[in-house]
């Protein structure tokens, strides 16, 4: 496996360094290897191994080992080329050790012959290099491309005027943005073109952090979001299905990346993609009729994206609960669960939000959007692909004649008769 230096390091100059480092020096780490280090191959627990991005990871940061005493203060070094072989697997909570041994010395640049090892057990090698650079140098590269990088998910910031939309309403006064999902005669399902408009909904607020510094968001009607439409879904292919679902998982984790703080008032239903909806909000305040459900099951497949952060909001055994049994919970058992923040009376939930909203207003907005980002970025990386496995999932589900039986019944409005193997 060969990997290519990323614009930003390799467009930093390299830096000198102490004397002292000689060829043939080595450096050295030892990992005892645990869930964050493996993959499972086929989705058989058996072939759970030590994947190869932590092993080449291992043996990179082996290399910096070896450079560390040589580094003078201010100084870091970075790696720009790697060029690896994964010869053998090792097993969860294996002893794996990287080795890095010096080759080359250019002053700015040192190249490394790399292994790694699990006992006597050799289990890959290569090459890498790693160039030596100012860190200050780093933070002014790392600021340039943060303010370049304004997106959400794949979405780009749209700096224009709000676009016109027809499957929800917007109105922005004193800095507060309230959307409404606006299907009420299909209970707010999300559709393509809800899809699409939220899309440019999210692209839009991540244009104008200083003319919305707060968004409240909720449904029209009775209900504020049903789920995806199953009745567009009856229509589609497996590859339009699966694009479609990997959008609105986009969308939902859009939400977490926008500088606002965004507030879920939950009026009515939030089941399925609705549920998803209300709790990629940051905070989730619902009504005495609200009710929440993931009932995907229901219909013959699981939940297409949404359960990692399901799982963080509710916990294992809760979102097991959900995801499995399908079954709605009211407003009440949401709170105590840990889906809501607040439960209030129908006639006072705007109010709630606009308080809320205003109470924000008059903190640090730069604190507030730090905070919100630091909040969100603890969860690592994991929750925000897991999706494109759920999906995977979920599609697998949809092509299958238990799905099949699922759609008919919803759209004949009986039950399902699920053939139950």
């Amino acid at each position: 496996m060969r990997r290519s230096p990323p614009q930003s390091i390799s467009s930093i100059e390299p830096h000198t360094m102490k004397t002292g480092l000689r060829i043939g020096m080595h450096g050295s780490l030892i990992w005892a290897v645990d869930a964050s280090h493996v993959i499972t191959l086929g989705g058989d627990s058996r072939a759970t191994v030590f994947s190869t991005p932590n092993m080449i990871l291992l043996m990179e940061r082996a290399a910096r080992e070896a450079l560390r005493e040589f580094l003078e203060p201010g100084e870091e070094s970075v790696g720009v080329d790697v060029n690896i072989r994964h010869l053998a697997a090792a097993p969860l909570g294996a002893t794996v050790r990287g080795v890095a041994k010096v080759v080359g010395i250019d002053e700015r640049r040192v190249s490394f012959e790399v292994e790694a090892w699990a006992g006597p057990r050799l289990l890959g090698r290569g090459t890498h290099s790693r160039a030596i650079v100012p860190i200050s140098r780093l933070v002014e590269n790392l600021a340039v491309l943060s303010d370049e990088e304004n997106r959400a998910m794949d979405l780009n910031a749209n700096q224009g005027s709000l676009p016109d939309f027809q499957t929800l309403q917007i109105s922005v006064s004193d800095r507060i943005a309230k959307v409404t999902l606006n299907r009420p005669q299909s209970r707010n399902a999300v559709d393509d073109q809800m899809t699409g408009e939220l899309e440019q909904l999210v692209a839009w607020l991540l244009g104008h952090p200083h003319e919305v510094r707060v968004v409240l968001w909720t449904g029209a009607g009775a209900a504020f979001c049903a789920g995806d439409d199953v009745k567009e879904l009856r229509g589609m292919s497996l590859a339009a299905a699966r694009e479609l679902s990997l959008r609105q998982a986009e969308v939902y984790l859009g939400l977490e990346r926008l500088p606002q703080p965004v507030i879920a008032l939950v009026n009515g239903d939030a089941f399925g993609a609705g549920c998803v909806a209300a709790y990629s909000a940051d905070l989730r305040i619902a009504s005495h009729a609200a009710r929440f459900a993931m009932p995907e099951i229901r219909l013959g497949w699981p939940p297409g994206y949404g359960i990692a952060q399901l799982t963080a909001l509710v916990g294992k055994s809760r979102a097991l609960e959900m995801c499995m049994m399908g079954e709605p919970i009211s407003s009440s058992r949401a709170l105590e669960w840990g889906l809501v923040n607040e439960v209030v009376s129908a006639s006072m939930l705007w109010q709630r939000g606009q308080q809320l909203a205003e109470k924000m207003l008059q903190l640090p907005a730069a604190a507030l959007r730090e905070t919100k980002r630091l909040i969100h970025l603890d969860e690592g990386s994991q929750p925000k692909v897991a999706y494109r496995a759920d999906t995977e999932a979920y599609l697998r589900c949809l092509g299958l004649p238990d799905a099949q039986e699922g759609l008919a019944a919803f759209a004949e409005k009986r039950p399902p008769q699920f053939r139950g193997a």
